[in-house]
């Protein structure tokens, strides 16, 4: 035995399990990423740990510690929740070394809610569906902070990389009220107030996010500083009053008439409307077909594709998706004066409450199958109720796979995925679906946003991306744009071509003022500039916090990836 690996399982004894055969490793090195096609993008792992309880975690990073010094037996640890942060990085650790330990902690799954004040602590597993399960069985009263991943990714990590969802608390890491973990040197680490706490308890420190002294609870996002063992969420409650609305806008022309109409909205009912979604046709046409080129074609919907699923669909240029929150006095009359901003422009508006989508739910529930699969209306009409509740259910923080479905549009098990029926578990690393995102900021105004459109649909077709538009606004003030990279991953041109389309794109966009807030582990290498004043910065808290650079080594942290370049010229 390897005798690194023996040490590994010496350490951890009966409190971990230790996998290192090349059949227990090659689910984590599967991705929707494509990195492994790429020429020196190959990962490889030596060892998977998988703890049974958060006390371990202290022995493994000290043994990490220990062993740093020592060339043939080192290693570094890339901890990860549950595996399936896709688009991304999927699993796979941020850099290739010999002895890469993924540390799994999506067998840490307790949870521990604090009724009264809505308060949740998580172990790092826990799921979107593991805590709605868990919230349903405790009386049904509060929110899932979901987001279109699927119900089997993990509540934690969306937080730490500063993930969104549509629920009332949008911002998920702004959720977050109390941290505890281990910084890479070995040390202990939770927050001033909890220090302090002479009671024996720490909900003083659960219920006041910002802490004494400087904030250091956000150095565990989108870092490489340490691991984070326990997090408390402040929970959205569940509201007496709710609706779902989809505001149809059907000419392209008419996205600087609509653009200052979702900002009074944002701005003058914040609290009561979540974010906002504005998905424009191409996006929306995935939803609700098959890609009429066939799912493995390396080629854009041709404008007679658009027309005729235009047609078929009745599918508007832009779609505006929404909810209201609140008592059902406050929803009824906010629904009224919304109605009333959107009239200014020529829009069809359905509501979630309406007696059309009610009816119509209800029939196409009774008709059977072999009616609907005669008529293609019917079939249409029965998918798009479909994804309207379904995607109603995510605003209400139930978790489903329904927006995951996207990642299948250029795989063969498209139909699988789109199946009316099916509601199965999506795995797209498993099921060899392509997937990268561009999600870059855009600022929240009409001339911005049109060039950002003209932007996206001008690169992506020259790279044969599909240029699927979302819009997220957050704020009234603030607008994220998440672009999916879709391909079939099975196509080395395909995986070359949606690469260059990425790359193109970052470097075009940053000149057009487009930042993107999140970065894959490829994007953090060539991207970052590890002698800006910023990643000095960054690398000196590095040096601190983690001196033997034990943990997740060459994630965002460029400093070490021009290190990680030159081992690899001189080994």
């Amino acid at each position: 035995m390897d005798p690194l690996l023996k040490c590994l399982i010496e350490t951890v004894g009966s409190s971990a399990q230790v996998l290192s055969t090349k059949k227990e490793l090659a689910p984590y090195l599967r991705g929707t990423e494509g990195f492994d096609k790429l020429a020196n993008k190959k990962r490889h792992l030596f060892a998977v740990i998988q703890p049974n309880n958060t006390q371990i975690i202290d022995d493994i990073v000290s043994l990490a510690n220990t062993l740093s010094l020592k060339n043939n037996s080192s290693f570094v640890l890339y901890p990860i929740c549950s595996g399936r942060n896709w688009g991304y990085n999927t699993s796979q650790p941020a850099a290739i070394i010999p002895h890469a330990v993924i540390l799994d902690l999506s067998t840490l799954s307790h949870i521990k809610l604090n009724k009264s004040l809505g308060l949740v602590t998580i172990e790092p597993g826990v799921t979107q569906a593991q805590l709605s399960q868990f919230l349903i069985a405790a009386g049904d009263e509060f929110m899932v902070p979901v987001t279109g991943a699927g119900p089997d990714c993990a509540i934690m990590s969306n937080a730490l990389e500063r993930g969104y969802g549509i629920t009332p608390n949008q911002e998920h890491f702004s959720a977050v009220t109390a941290l505890k973990g281990i910084w890479g040197n070995g040390t202990s680490y939770r927050s001033a107030v909890n220090e302090l706490d002479q009671s024996g308890t720490d909900l003083v420190d659960k219920t006041f996010k910002w802490g004494i002294g400087p904030y250091m609870d956000g150095l565990f996002t989108q870092s490489n500083f340490g691991i984070v063992t326990e997090m408390t969420l402040r929970l959205a409650y569940r509201r007496k009053g709710f609706i779902a609305f989809f505001i149809q806008v059907k000419s392209d022309d008419q996205l600087e008439a609509v653009v200052p109409l979702i900002h009074q909205t944002l701005r003058d009912y914040e609290g009561i409307v979540g974010s906002i979604n504005l998905m424009d046709k191409r996006r929306v046409i995935s939803m609700f077909a098959d890609n009429p080129n066939g799912p493995d074609a390396h080629i854009t919907l041709s404008d007679e594709n658009i027309v005729a699923a235009t047609e078929k669909m009745d599918t508007p240029a832009w779609t505006l998706v929404g909810s209201l929150y609140g008592t059902e006095a406050i929803v009824n009359t906010a629904k009224k004066e919304i109605i009333q901003i959107f009239k200014q422009t020529p829009c069809k508006m359905l509501f979630s409450d309406s007696l059309l989508i009610k009816l119509g739910d209800k029939l196409l529930n009774k008709l059977p199958h072999f009616v609907i699969n005669l008529s293609s209306a019917l079939s249409i009409a029965k998918a798009q109720i479909h994804s309207f509740n379904k995607g109603k259910e995510i605003m209400l923080g139930r978790p489903n796979p329904v927006a995951l479905k996207l990642a299948y549009w250029r795989n063969k098990n498209t139909m699988v995925a789109h199946s009316l029926s099916n509601d199965a578990p999506l795995s797209p690393g498993k099921d060899g679906c392509g997937l990268l995102w561009y999600a870059p900021l855009v600022p929240m105004n009409t001339v911005a946003m049109r060039k950002y459109v003209n932007f996206i649909r001008e690169i992506c077709p020259k790279h044969n991306i599909e240029p699927f538009i979302t819009f997220t606004n957050l704020r009234y003030d603030c607008i994220d744009s998440t672009i999916p990279i879709v391909f079939d991953l099975s196509n080395p041109k395909a995986v070359s071509d949606a690469h260059d389309c990425l790359k193109e794109l970052v470097n075009e966009g940053l000149k057009l003022g487009f930042v993107p807030y999140r970065l894959n582990i490829d994007q953090q290498h060539w991207l970052l500039d590890g002698t800006t004043p910023f990643w000095r910065v960054v690398d000196q808290l590095k040096s601190v916090l983690d001196p033997n650079d034990i943990i997740s080594r060459g994630r965002y942290n460029p400093k070490e990836r021009i290190l990680l370049e030159v081992n690899k010229l001189t080994s």
